[in-house]
């Protein structure tokens, strides 16, 4: 039985907003098309790259920014967005891999959860083959990948119909000190860190993106298809 195909689609550094507009095109895409039941062999959708060009605080399906948090942060020369994922407030900027998959569940055989788990694996395997092999999942309220007490990729997912969106985001060389202006994901007493925090040297997000992509085929026993238009 042949493996689901997943179109692959990098970016590179781009605004978050452009990331969300091809979110959308291909949600609308995948939600015109009949489901396919899990096994198929089908293509199962896309998986989405970029590293955001500038700061953007955004706020999950539970909120976790007020009004006037939003304006102290627009303030701060950030930009602040509602968006449709799970989850409260977080961070995305430079320095920070996001990763949006847009996959129909049914063509890979997945759950809702076990994506998420499958989410959190990819970036444990990424720290690991990048020598911190003390990177881990955490029961909920605590989803994401972790070191210690500290938060080093952030989960937010959408699903309707079978279909996800949004995803993760790992901080690879990010400016931590963004994340001092909000409760990250609202949890409290927690923080945060990155691969170069951790590693004590500078990794970029295209250093990391060929583990990604090594952990994500294997985590999600599919192919990859390299795309070159982003439409």
């Amino acid at each position: 039985m042949r493996p689901a195909a997943v179109r692959l689609v990098r970016l590179g550094r781009v605004p978050y907003a452009e990331l969300l507009a091809l979110q959308d095109r291909w949600l609308r895409r995948l939600q015109a098309e009949p489901g396919n039941k899990a096994g198929s062999g089908t293509e199962a959708g896309v998986l989405l790259l970029c590293e955001p060009t500038g700061p953007v605080y955004t706020a999950g399906l539970r909120g976790g920014l007020t009004p006037e948090e939003a304006t102290r942060l627009r303030a701060l020369g950030a930009e602040v967005r509602a968006t449709g994922r799970g989850g409260l407030a977080t961070f995305h900027g430079p320095g920070q891999l996001l990763c949006h998959p847009v996959l129909d569940l049914r063509r890979l055989g997945l759950r809702l959860r076990t994506h998420v788990a499958a989410l959190e694996a990819c970036a444990v395997r990424l720290c690991e083959l990048q020598g911190l092999p003390g990177a881990h999942a955490r029961p909920p309220p605590y989803t994401g990948v972790w070191l210690g007490e500290r938060k080093i990729c952030a989960i937010g997912v959408r699903c309707g119909r079978h279909i996800t969106s949004h995803g993760q985001a790992l901080n690879c060389s990010t400016d931590l000190t963004w994340f001092e202006h909000i409760v990250p994901c609202g949890l409290v007493g927690t923080g945060v860190t990155s691969l170069s925090e951790e590693l004590q040297r500078h990794v970029t997000v295209d250093e990391v993106i060929p583990s990604f992509l090594e952990a994500f085929k294997d985590t999600y026993k599919c192919t990859l298809v390299s795309e070159n238009s982003p439409n």
